[in-house]
């Protein structure tokens, strides 16, 4: 009994549940998406699962033991699998969810911007089916294309476990053809999880917000990396194919963490949210528009009133007003004359 690395790694799976349930429920709380990269999501389904598989072939001797072994000495010795296996189904869920609350709007495209403008003649028949986005589009391929590599590369796997002649002993090599296909899913996997990072790097570049990534979970994760390597490298039967991949996720990861914390102090400065929508209120801003609407229209009318009142002036001054005028100044200079 390994009791250092069977609590590292119980401790592992209850920090994998922990490190993702804020990315599910960023998604699930914004009902948006919007954000993620869909390469981003089927590199990283893709690769998860390769390692996942990976493990459960090298460590196939070892699981088979827990029919002569209690409960608690197999939950022990296939911690290892379960650690693999529980990481691949919750970034496995983020697709899903991707894919639920991938945003209406941009599902897509409105009738009037794949319209000709050139062409000016009446439609003959109205358009029956929407014309869906490019990248609502490449996601539904790319979720297909999820599905049909678990399935493959499962059926595989346990294809050569079940018809490969079992090794006697758990320590001993395990059959040439199950090794080479471990070595090729580990290799496969590392290699996956190494430009898995790339599109939402320059995706999350590109839009310069953070979208409906979750800071707090790369947060727990890129650190959690080395943990995971450690646990990963101390379980029997395991080798480098095993833990490459967690390696290079955890240096890709600790890159995007960095450009998300830098795009958040952008957004705060800028007076945006996460989506690139503005911060200031819905009400303020129509007070704001009303207001500015008003003055506008105030200043017009006076502007108006102004022009009317000078087409309206004479040019010559009002001889009534003058001879008035010129009267009292003869009265004032005559009083004046009997005053000396």
């Amino acid at each position: 009994h390994d009791w250092f690395t069977a609590t590292l790694t119980a401790g592992l799976c209850v920090g994998l549940i922990i490190s993702y349930a804020p990315q599910h429920f960023r998604i699930i709380n914004k009902q948006s998406s919007e954000g993620l990269s869909p390469w981003f999501l089927l590199l990283g389904s893709t690769s998860s699962a390769s390692g996942f598989l990976n493990m459960v072939a090298l460590q196939w001797g070892i699981v088979k033991c827990c029919r002569y072994v209690s409960v608690g000495s197999c939950a022990e010795i296939t911690l290892g699998v379960v650690q693999v296996g529980l990481q691949w189904f919750l970034f496995t869920m983020i697709m899903v969810l991707y894919m639920i609350y991938y945003p209406s709007h941009l599902k897509y495209v409105a009738a009037n911007e794949h319209e000709d403008n050139h062409d000016t003649r009446p439609s003959s028949s109205p358009i029956k089916k929407p014309m869906k986005r490019a990248e609502w589009s490449l996601s539904i391929i790319l979720s297909w294309v999820v599905v049909v590599h678990i399935i493959l590369i499962s059926f595989t796997t346990f294809f050569l476990l079940l018809t490969a002649t079992p090794s006697p002993s758990p320590s001993l090599p395990l059959p040439k053809q199950v090794l080479s296909w471990a070595t090729f899913l580990g290799v496969s996997s590392a290699i996956l999880a190494a430009i898995q990072y790339a599109p939402q790097i320059a995706h999350t570049y590109r839009h310069k917000v953070v979208g409906a990534l979750s800071i707090p979970m790369m947060c727990i994760q890129t650190p959690g990396a080395i943990l995971m390597v450690t646990s990963i490298a101390l379980r029997p039967g395991t080798n480098w194919t095993s833990w490459i991949t967690f390696a290079v996720a955890g240096v890709m990861q600790g890159t995007l963490l960095v450009m998300c914390i830098f795009w958040k102090v952008r957004q705060q400065r800028l007076g945006i949210d996460d989506f690139g929508h503005s911060l200031a209120s819905p009400t303020a801003a129509l007070e704001s528009a009303v207001e500015t609407d008003l003055r506008a229209h105030s200043d017009s009318r006076i502007d108006a009133a102004q022009a009317e009142d000078s087409e309206r002036t004479p040019l010559l001054g009002n001889p009534t007003k003058d001879n008035e005028a010129g009267g009292h100044e003869t009265n004032h200079g005559w009083f004046g004359w009997l005053r000396r």
